[in-house]
């Protein structure tokens, strides 16, 4: 493959074209949509050929569910990572993970929760976009159950869907706002 130059354009490897399908999937699925999205403009805005998107992902179902399996493995990691930082204060992780959230809802772009936006647009539940933001809420309440219990945990990430809805309709200053504050007393309660 010959490029602008006349040099020869370095072959991708197959993470490298992996990597380019999810990240050229997760700025079109996240912005408008994935069901606004046709494969054939993805294809298009990868800049690979279509036979080598298909092969990485034979349908549409696929990639949405890769797209959205990448995106919890990258935030349970960060949420991972807090834990350990706070490692003997369960509290402590816990307010790292929701000013993280809280400094998500305020980012440029923010659009709502990027599982709620792709899984809500499939009613099969076994479909991958279900079965990637099912996979993701029970592995974050599992988190939160490990570091406040059982009770406590579940209310935290009922906590959390809220943030996220509510920012999404409501701007991360509407209810969202509350958020943190909200989470601080149910953690004050777990101590009284």
């Amino acid at each position: 493959m010959v490029g602008q130059g006349g040099e020869r354009a370095k072959r991708l490897t197959r993470d490298e074209r992996e990597r380019r399908v999810l990240d050229t999937a997760a700025e079109l699925f996240y912005a408008r949509g994935v069901h606004e999205v046709g494969m054939d403009e993805l294809v298009r805005a990868t800049g690979l050929g279509k036979a080598t998107v298909y092969r990485l992902y034979p349908t549409k179902a696929a990639l949405v569910g890769a797209y959205l399996e990448r995106l919890a493995a990258s935030i349970l990691e960060q949420i991972d990572t807090d834990i350990a930082a706070h490692d003997g204060d369960p509290e402590a992780a816990v307010r790292a993970i929701l000013t993280a959230i809280a400094d998500d809802l305020a980012r440029p772009g923010f659009r709502g929760c990027a599982f709620n936006n792709a899984s809500i647009e499939f009613d099969d539940p076994a479909h991958p976009a279900r079965v990637a933001a099912r996979e993701y809420r029970a592995a974050l309440r599992d988190r939160l159950v490990a570091l406040v219990g059982p009770e406590r945990g579940a209310q935290l990430a009922l906590i959390v869907d809220g943030m996220y809805t509510s920012a999404a309709h409501l701007g991360p200053d509407g209810p969202a706002a509350s958020g943190l504050a909200l989470a601080e007393a149910l953690l004050r309660g777990a101590r009284a």
